[in-house]
């Protein structure tokens, strides 16, 4: 005999086939807002420094800033999300993100112009990861989960793409343009999302987690602070300071979720392997490759006399090849596993990197092509993998708390990312204000850096991979 499907059932389709496909589209768009805002100061960091009298430490903590807003809140979002609505904190989100951008839009000096960043960095993480947890819950397992986290992960390549050139074209007018752009557009889609998305979250609460929240914050934000102020000599007290200060938070941190009932990050789930592969492949990613990237249109611009504009259309080619190879990787063949793809998609980055070896301030554009194309090739395999990774490894009622890690990781290493790239760069440059060959030198050095360390990360996913086999019973 045959099933059928109960009337309510057939009624009822339509409906969750529209959620899910506003789920989809306002998911994607939020990622796309929120990638290009964070990808703004890349091509405008000269125009912006200039303007606010930022020095070189204030410059570092512009480009880093986003990253280390997203990175504080990430899992707390996330926790927040699963209990009390997706929906909700993506509309908070929407809202912050519009009024953070007319903060920096007005922003008089440096020290304001960052904590609005901060800000905007918050209502990312608000936006990123409940649009992907309410990906996971519109989408069951199987191929159309696999093309819509596909499609939100070719979102963060074409969001690199656009951030830049859009920020450097009306920056043309004015530098402050992106950020008025940014407040309008985010108005809408707060509005959009309470009235086309269906509300979600878990069955049963997990709770707040205040400590938790400031022993991540403050490790993370001492860290980079003592990165930051490594290019200046590692052994002055200020620096070894703030890294036993970071040492201590992540510690109590760690201890802190073990005790929790309710922890941001219910460390028993690292022993999972996939979320283990999720969260060390992220951290790899953004520390390797979105660090070195975010920094390269400043050297095209400083260093080689690149316009901005340019400058964000060479990189374009890196940006732009992620995002179509994203949108490909669903394409590939199912026997192949998300751990096997990220390994390889980390060893094509690390290859892109090697081959922009050689940069110099008479070389010309063209000659940058194809590292850009390779490591564009591995960055969008790597973010449809990392996205598909990051809903996979963790029950659906938990979704958020997937996203919220798998980001937190990302963001945590592209922070880090650009303070040690700078810090390379500015060092083996000679410091001051280096010429525009010490300046490419230091970033051959950077590149090379990144390319090891984005082959080591290869390694970990290889190893950390684990085939799913069947069980018995």
């Amino acid at each position: 005999m045959t099933a059928t499907a109960s009337p309510d059932a057939r009624s009822d389709a339509p409906r969750r086939a529209r959620h899910a496909r506003a789920a989809l589209v306002l998911s994607s768009a939020a990622t796309l807002l929120s990638v290009m805002n964070y990808t703004a100061p890349i091509a405008t960091l000269s125009l912006t420094s200039a303007e606010l009298r930022a020095g070189p430490t204030a410059q570092i903590w512009i480009m880093s800033s986003v990253s280390l807003g997203m990175a504080a809140v990430m899992l707390a979002v996330g926790g927040l999300a699963d209990d009390h609505g997706r929906r909700r904190v993506f509309g908070l989100g929407a809202a912050l993100m519009a009024a953070a951008s007319v903060v920096c839009a007005v922003a008089p000096n440096a020290t304001v112009f960052v904590a609005g960043r901060l800000v905007q960095g918050v209502a990312g993480a608000a936006l990123q990861v409940t649009g992907l947890g309410m990906l996971a819950v519109a989408f069951p397992a199987g191929p159309g989960r696999v093309r819509a986290t596909g499609l939100w992960g070719s979102m963060l390549g074409l969001a690199i793409a656009l951030g830049p050139i859009a920020a450097a074209g009306i920056a043309v007018v004015d530098w402050r343009g992106w950020y008025w752009v940014c407040a309008v557009v985010a108005v809408p889609l707060g509005l959009a999302g309470r009235w086309l998305l269906p509300e979600s979250r878990a069955a049963v609460r997990r709770g707040a987690d205040p400590v938790g929240l400031v022993t991540l914050t403050g490790g993370v934000a001492a860290l980079l602070a003592a990165v930051t102020l490594g290019r200046d000599g590692w052994g002055r007290p200020p620096v070894l300071a703030l890294l036993a200060s970071a040492a201590l938070l992540l510690a109590a941190f760690a201890v802190a979720e073990a005790r929790h009932r309710a922890p941001l990050l219910d460390l028993r789930l690292l022993a999972h392997r996939p979320l283990l592969l999720s969260v060390t492949g992220a951290l790899v990613y953004g520390f390797a490759i979105i660090g070195i990237m975010s920094y390269l249109a400043t050297a095209l611009d400083v260093a080689m006399g690149m316009t901005p504009l340019v400058a964000a259309l060479v990189l374009a080619v890196w940006s732009g090849t992620s995002w179509l190879a994203a949108l490909q990787a669903r394409r590939l063949p199912a026997r192949l596993s998300a751990g096997h793809l990220l390994a390889g998609a980390l060893l094509l980055s690390a290859a892109g990197e090697l081959a922009l070896l050689g940069l110099a301030p008479d070389v010309h554009w063209w000659r940058l092509v194809p590292g850009l194309l390779v490591c564009g090739i591995g960055s969008g395999l790597g973010n449809a993998m990392l996205a598909r990774a990051a809903v996979d490894s963790v029950p659906p009622e938990r979704a958020s708390m997937g996203s919220g890690a798998n980001n937190t990781a990302r963001y945590i290493g592209a922070a880090l990312g650009v303070t040690a790239v700078v810090a390379i760069v500015t060092t083996t440059g000679g410091g001051g204000r280096p010429t525009a060959e010490a300046l490419t030198h230091g970033t051959n050095v950077a590149l090379a850096v990144s390319a090891a360390l984005a082959l080591l990360g290869a390694v970990l996913a290889v190893l950390l991979h684990r085939p799913v086999r069947r069980a018995s019973r």
